[in-house]
């Protein structure tokens, strides 16, 4: 998966327009972020990626680049 096909996946998590979301975006600053949203990722990385990612990495991620990153790596 590339972050371009990531995006509309993470936008239908925060329920945001694609087209709002961008690598760079600060996705934690972002109106719909929630710690529910936080929960969705990490269902998300284990059956897209079978990898487990804790709320504190996610947290410290800052980025949408930083997050694809995150569960790509």
């Amino acid at each position: 998966m590339s972050i371009k096909e990531f995006i509309p996946h993470f936008a239908a998590m925060l329920e945001a327009d694609p087209a709002d979301i961008q690598p760079d975006t600060e996705y934690q600053e972002l109106d719909e972020w929630s710690s529910v949203t936080a929960m969705t990722i990490i269902a998300f990385a284990k059956t897209q990626f079978g990898k487990t990612v804790t709320g504190q990495a996610i947290r410290h991620a800052k980025t949408v680049e930083d997050l694809f990153t995150l569960l790509t790596n």
